[in-house]
């Protein structure tokens, strides 16, 4: 079974058909770069590119990088424009691509999913925290394979500012820090947050999955297992698709 998935960042919005079956892209993904200001028409086009790309005419899964309820509503947006705040992301990107039926799910959210089906917490119970390390910090909490939706935890306060803001992937890169400067960030972030959570497992996504060696030696002094995301960058993809498919069952 294919759906399509879309993952949509602060810097880029990429997506492929995604096999559900194997948990894996069915083609090789499109990418195109986020609009800035990342307004939800300007997004919502960047999107229709994509999905444009394959001539898929079928269901779809987005994720967005912020707070969604009701697979609907966005409540948060950190880092694309504030005017997304109150939006209807599933009416806009359903009326922007021709009405195909559409759902939205937090885009950490979904790598979380994806991740403890097919990927690093496949097998695990317990409590499991997937990190996506990029523009900002996006988080999923999984309870025996149940997630607890929007947790947002880029946004606890670290030395006085949002997490994200001195742990991010972008914060590495505007602050020129070198791997073992930004990996001792993580790790008084991840310390943070096992104090918060206590998990047995911290899964880490995002482009930096794919540099895990860059890094992870680094990090010290967590008790919880820390492993990189097994989908990488294609977590969010995958885990929109399934959000999509569940949506066509129910």
């Amino acid at each position: 079974m294919q759906i399509f998935g879309v993952d949509i960042g602060g810097s880029g919005i990429k997506g492929a058909p995604v096999d559900l079956d194997r948990g894996d892209l069915a083609q090789e993904r499109h990418k195109v770069l986020t609009p800035h200001p990342a307004t939800p028409d300007g997004v919502a086009d960047g999107v229709k590119q994509v999905i444009d790309h394959f001539g898929w005419t079928g269901p779809v899964g987005l994720t967005f990088p912020g707070v969604v309820t009701g697979g609907a509503l966005v409540r948060t947006a950190a880092n694309v424009d504030k005017s997304w705040i109150h939006t209807d992301a599933r009416g806009l990107f359903s009326d922007r691509l021709g009405g195909l039926p559409v759902t939205v799910v937090n885009d950490a959210d979904a790598a979380g999913v994806a991740e403890m089906q097919f990927g690093a917490g496949r097998g695990r119970r317990g409590t499991v925290i997937l990190l996506t390390f990029g523009t900002g910090i996006g988080s999923a909490v999984l309870v025996d394979g149940a997630l607890v939706p929007n947790t947002e935890l880029g946004h606890l306060e670290l030395h006085g500012h949002d997490a994200e803001k001195r742990a991010s992937s972008k914060a590495k890169e505007d602050h020129h820090l070198s791997w073992e400067h930004w990996a001792h960030r993580v790790q008084k972030y991840l310390a943070h947050v096992e104090m918060l959570f206590s998990p047995e497992l911290f899964i880490i996504g995002g482009g930096v999955s794919r540099k895990a060696n860059k890094y992870l030696h680094y990090i010290e002094g967590i008790e919880a297992e820390i492993v990189p995301a097994r989908l990488q960058n294609n977590a969010g993809i995958v885990g929109a698709a399934m959000r999509a498919a569940q949506a066509q069952q129910r």
